[in-house]
């Protein structure tokens, strides 16, 4: 369980009944996670009204340096209705290891005043769930403005036949 940058302690069942995108990242990632953020976000765009029916949960490899208010901030220069969760770093760790997930830590050399500046390298694929929970999918950028999320996310939010 981890907390979203709200306060509230989350877990996955809290989002029964809605598509679920879990993502691994780091407000301070120069590339990956603004990149895949915004595919998510095109995502949502795509999906329109079905949007409401899909949680995209951020979570934090950095918890140090990602308070929930830049949680907050950097979300919501994506999606409003993202989440970004928090822990300990035993508890991140330990989600990180359950989903199979990487991350490491790399400081950086000091140069000027950005002494302590480092870096994270991290698994850069999206965890997608069904709306009964289970985990459907793994996906990567792909460089396609979000149009394969949005079909996924589609496809897994079809009514059962």
């Amino acid at each position: 369980m981890l907390t979203d940058h709200m306060g509230v302690v989350r877990g996955l069942a809290d989002f029964k009944g809605k598509a679920v995108v879990l993502f691994f990242g780091y407000t301070q990632c120069p590339d990956v996670c603004p990149t895949t953020m915004a595919e998510l976000a095109s995502a949502m765009k795509k999906l329109g009204k079905a949007a409401e029916d899909v949680q995209v949960l951020f979570v934090t490899l950095d918890p140090e340096h990602d308070s929930p208010s830049a949680l907050k901030q950097y979300l919501s220069g994506f999606n409003s209705q993202f989440l970004g969760l928090r822990g300990d770093d035993e508890a991140v760790r330990e989600l990180v290891s359950e989903f199979k997930a990487f991350s490491q830590k790399r400081a950086e050399a000091p140069s000027g005043d950005q002494r302590g500046q480092h870096t994270i390298e991290h698994s850069s694929g999206v965890y997608i769930f069904d709306p009964r929970g289970q985990l459907r999918l793994y996906a990567k950028s792909s460089g396609d403005g979000g149009d394969a999320i949005a079909r996924d996310l589609g496809e897994l939010l079809k009514p059962a036949a």
